[in-house]
């Protein structure tokens, strides 16, 4: 697995390349924020100062999104007006989730995942099942 830049998001391998997802999470943080829904080029002008994309990428990763029950859309004249579903913890969130459905070994996943986490988020995670128990 490749490091990532943090100063970036970038992947460290390929300075020019998003991590996975981030542009995902990016549009979703602008839904989000926007507190209505948005035509893709209103999504692309927002994003604008944080990433430089093209208006169909904008497009594809809005009907990914779609596709994936992230956002809903609605016909506005020839284009569709786009809202967030959930904020992009949850996109990830969501996306943890199902990678851990697709494998059979779930202890053996989250037995390496946990052993990966470091110190402070290690901490997080037993406060929150710890909050969950009670």
């Amino acid at each position: 697995m490749s490091a990532t830049r943090p100063d970036t998001g970038h992947d460290a391998a390929d300075p020019g390349r998003r991590r996975s997802g981030q542009l995902e999470s990016q549009i979703i943080t602008v839904l989000t924020d926007a507190g209505l829904a948005l035509t893709p080029g209103e999504v692309r002008d927002r994003l604008a100062p944080r990433a430089d994309v093209s208006y169909s990428t904008v497009v594809t990763i809005l009907t990914r999104l779609h596709t994936k029950g992230a956002v809903i859309r609605r016909r506005d004249g020839r284009a569709y007006r786009y809202a967030a579903v959930r904020d992009a913890a949850g996109l990830v969130a969501d996306r943890m989730t199902r990678l851990l459905d697709a494998e059979s070994d779930r202890s053996s996943v989250l037995r390496r995942f946990v052993g990966g986490l470091d110190a402070e988020d290690e901490q997080i995670l037993r406060e929150l099942l710890r909050d969950k128990l009670d």
